[in-house]
């Protein structure tokens, strides 16, 4: 078996869709503007310096889900979607799945951004295995509580969640020809665990280690 895995936020879209839609939702009015921007900016900060707490940022972004719930947060995902999303869909972006797909390789995105926001990206590139962060519900309303369920697909997790669906499959990594796309140097663990490793618009710091070790560099979006 032939596996394509790909990062999404900053790889397959040149945006990061977990810190834009804490952008999005403040303006609809769903958070102080103040204090929220400045615990997303600082969130973001520690994930890009690879840094960042999983447990406490997901408590922290699911909380206007938490408090709006499933109706008005999955109508303003759509206007997300229609207004904010679908306006940096990359030709690029879809020819590389498309590629893969029609090669016949198992198609993956491993994205560390939860399966609220992302689920609705991954239909958009035709992707039905998705492994996102798994959110928690409530036993009594069946909503999102802020928890994270099982093992987060964050830097070492992502190593995991892909050998957990390799399992699944009865396959182990070396049944497999694997290659990852990232951006980020939070998905060294993943780029060391595959076959091929692709540091796409890679962030300085991958970018330092892909040059070192000889991996191949993508730039989708030039």
């Amino acid at each position: 078996m032939k596996l394509a895995l790909f990062d999404l936020d900053d790889t397959l879209i040149p945006i990061d869709s977990d810190y834009e839609w804490g952008v999005f939702t403040t303006a609809l009015g769903w958070n102080d503007p103040t204090e929220f921007s400045h615990r997303n900016d600082a969130f973001y900060a520690q994930y890009k310096a690879g840094t960042m707490n999983i447990w406490e940022y997901i408590r922290f972004a699911t909380e206007p889900l938490c408090r709006y719930g499933a109706i008005e947060s999955e109508a303003a995902h759509a206007l997300f979607m229609r207004d904010v999303v679908q306006k940096v869909i990359q030709p690029e972006a879809l020819a590389l799945v498309r590629q893969h797909q029609a090669a016949g390789d198992a198609v993956i995105i491993v994205t560390a951004t939860n399966e609220f926001v992302t689920r609705s990206i991954a239909q958009i590139f035709g992707v039905t295995d998705l492994m996102a962060v798994n959110l928690a519900r409530d036993p009594v309303s069946g909503w999102f509580n802020g928890e994270i369920l099982g093992t987060p697909s964050f830097r070492e997790g992502k190593v995991t969640r892909v050998g957990q669906w390799l399992a699944e499959r009865q396959l182990d990594w070396q049944d497999v020809d694997s290659t990852f796309y990232s951006d980020s140097i939070n998905d060294l663990p993943l780029l060391e665990r595959v076959n091929h490793p692709v540091a796409t618009n890679p962030d300085a710091q991958l970018r330092a280690i892909a040059q070192a070790r000889g991996w191949r560099i993508l730039e989708l979006f030039q």
